[in-house]
């Protein structure tokens, strides 16, 4: 099978068990677009990360995504030139926050991820079993109990001793914790600002009509990162080929908003789509200024 591209004219699942990491985790904030493909339209959902490794990324979402879709990420990584763009897999979904599993993540971008670790020093998240926190907790306990033989005197009927400063101790931890929830009461209500203006910028860019229709020979030269598209084993058992034509708008950035196949089986037109998704053009300009455009491009599924 060869594919070639050419231009033309909610369930909640969250995972409880012991932690399943082979990798560090570090810890990132950073702008984080997820774009899953629904009824044959890209719908990007804006968010931030919330930690990276070289086999997944976490992030909070203004949207909820499903376990098991398909999912494009770009994240831009702190002092990265170029965004991070991957494809992955949701493995989990709990109401704002998701957990995305990296699929078929290059070498040199695992090394990428490394490297800015590196030289961001990042903070590396740390894990704690359920099985480590229960011996704690055992061990814990029976220091306390021994510490309370040990007050009362083992046994001699005098009254327990008492501990200096407790109401003190108390109300410095009770200070403390009103202020950690304040600073992050106001960080979680500037991130949703930032979700929120994000989301519509979003919406705005895929309702706004096209500018100007631009030649397919023009927006080719413009394309910077292309997907390939993958043959579907029913199409192939099928033995169906053929070209798909689309009519897609692209973005002010560039990014792919919106697409409709214009002929074709419709298994190989989903496939089309599956992969224009992710493809990103240099943005075009009117008057200096970028815009959006319309454009037709066509894909080529040959055995």
């Amino acid at each position: 099978m060869q594919s070639r591209t050419m231009a033309t004219s909610t369930q909640t699942r969250v995972w409880s068990g012991p932690s399943r990491r082979r990798v560090p985790r570090f810890r990132v904030q950073a702008p984080l677009d997820v774009t899953v493909l629904r009824s044959g339209v890209p719908d990007t959902v804006p968010g931030r990360s919330v930690n990276v490794c070289e086999r997944g990324i976490a992030g909070m979402l203004a949207g909820e995504l499903v376990p098991g879709e398909a999912v494009g990420v770009e994240v831009q990584l702190p002092l990265v030139a170029d965004p991070l763009r991957a494809r992955a897999l949701v493995r989990y979904q709990d109401k704002l926050r998701c957990g995305l599993e990296f699929v078929g993540l290059t070498a040199e971008q695992r090394a990428a991820i490394r490297d800015w670790a590196k030289e961001a020093k990042a903070e590396a998240e740390v894990t704690i079993s359920p099985k480590a926190v229960t011996e704690n907790s055992v061990e814990k306990k029976s220091a306390d109990a021994t510490a309370g033989v040990g007050e009362t005197g083992g046994g001699s009927g005098g009254p327990p001793k008492k501990k200096k400063g407790h109401g003190v101790g108390w109300t410095v931890f009770l200070v403390l914790a009103a202020i950690a929830v304040a600073v992050f009461w106001w960080k979680w209500n500037r991130a949703w600002d930032e979700l929120e203006s994000g989301l519509k910028t979003q919406e705005a860019a895929s309702t706004e009509k096209p500018q100007a229709q631009v030649p397919a020979e023009v927006m080719e030269k413009l394309l910077v990162h292309r997907v390939e598209p993958v043959y579907p084993p029913e199409a192939r058992k099928s033995n169906l080929q053929g070209i798909i034509a689309l009519d897609i708008v692209v973005g002010r950035d560039g990014s792919v908003v919106s697409m409709n196949a214009l002929n074709g089986p419709d298994v190989l037109a989903r496939a089309a789509m599956d992969a224009l998704r992710w493809w990103k053009f240099e943005p075009y300009r009117v008057n200096g200024e970028p815009a959006v455009v319309e454009t037709t491009v066509a894909v080529e599924f040959k055995r």
